[in-house]
């Protein structure tokens, strides 16, 4: 049974802050697998309220991550 199992099966937040799908939001037990089972996709301002940051910073972070995927892909052929 893995930690997001777990979590839902006890119903309790997760409290693995060094996890890397842990969020501080309760009402999805802290975990992002678990908002992601629950909500499905998220919008960015949605994103930016379950993780207490600015909707601006959830869409640099946005372009980062699209950026360094687009970056990946062409350096390996696939574009």
């Amino acid at each position: 049974m893995n930690c997001k199992d777990f979590y839902q099966k006890h119903n309790c937040p997760c409290r693995r802050e060094e996890c890397k799908y842990w969020i501080d939001y309760k009402d999805d037990l802290n975990c992002a697998l678990i908002t992601v089972d629950k909500h499905g996709n998220l919008t960015l301002r949605e994103v930016a309220k379950r993780l207490k940051i600015s909707f601006v910073r959830v869409q640099q972070i946005q372009e980062a991550a699209l950026k360094k995927l687009a970056k990946k892909m062409k350096f390996q052929n696939i574009l």
